[in-house]
């Protein structure tokens, strides 16, 4: 059995013995794993802190069958993402982002952007980033990356245009909403994943008004980078629309309620 090799985030561990670990990993190369580290509480072990939640690592480990544990042997730390010390509220803004890596996807399915874009994300919390701001930009792209971008200019029932993408003058707009611009919704549903038109709305569960300003700011977030967006204010208003909207979609495809959204002010209701 030969050794492979991988950069891996942790996002979970929880004990498997009086000296060893069970660890969730989402790896670059190989999207996620869980192992054991045999040992690993121990004072003197090959790990050395490697394995703490949100460490970037390199692991060393011997793959097992599909449904047994893989044997970690080595991990050496490259990074510790330490968000704590930026406040609670961008803590548990990390741990979400861990939760939800782990909840979204499969194991043994490499995604190499969306292990990129969560360890930028952490970066930017690390850094003292506006939550407000990184917590959606997370989720569209964790959404988008595993194929349940919700849609947001056509009817996802019919598939007729409902709204056309932002311009610049809608996007102001939803930072300093006035007049008919303000007042307008749209049907999103839930279920479906995306907005629906006026026809189609009667007869559908799970659907919420949502305002033009938020959909704006769901347009301006989508296919962004951290770095795109460190400049990117979003007025206090449309931010918790936003991440009420995002949070109960999250919801909806888990059908569970994210254990972090206690912790980030979000009901997911």
């Amino acid at each position: 059995m030969s050794a492979e090799q991988a950069t891996a985030l942790v996002l979970r561990t929880y004990d498997f013995s009086e000296s060893s670990l069970v660890v969730t990993l989402f790896t670059r190369e190989i999207g996620k794993i869980r192992g054991i580290a045999k040992g690993a509480k121990r004072p003197k072990n090959p790990f050395d802190f490697a394995l703490d939640l949100l460490s970037l690592c390199r692991v060393v480990f011997l793959r097992k069958s599909s449904e047994a544990l893989h044997i970690i042997t080595e991990a050496k730390l490259q990074r510790r993402f330490r968000v704590e010390e930026s406040g609670l509220p961008r803590y548990y803004a990390a741990l979400y982002v861990a939760e939800l890596l782990n909840a979204m996807t499969d194991e043994e399915d490499a995604h190499p952007e969306l292990f990129d874009v969560s360890a930028e994300t952490l970066t930017a919390l690390q850094k003292g980033g506006d939550i407000q701001v990184l917590v959606p930009f997370y989720e569209l792209r964790i959404l988008d990356l595993t194929g349940h971008s919700p849609a947001l200019d056509m009817c996802v029932s019919c598939g007729e245009s409902v709204r056309g993408k932002a311009s610049a003058q809608s996007q102001q707009q939803s930072r300093r909403p006035t007049g008919d611009y303000a007042q307008q919704e749209y049907y999103f549903s839930l279920l479906e994943g995306g907005v629906l038109c006026g026809r189609c709305r009667p007869g559908k569960r799970g659907v919420v008004l949502v305002p033009a300003s938020v959909m704006d700011a769901m347009d301006e977030l989508r296919g962004k980078t951290p770095q795109d967006i460190a400049s990117l204010q979003i007025a206090p208003k449309v931010g918790g629309q936003l991440r009420g909207l995002l949070g109960q979609y999250v919801c909806h495809l888990l059908g569970q309620r994210p254990r972090m959204h206690e912790y980030l002010g979000l009901s997911g209701r």
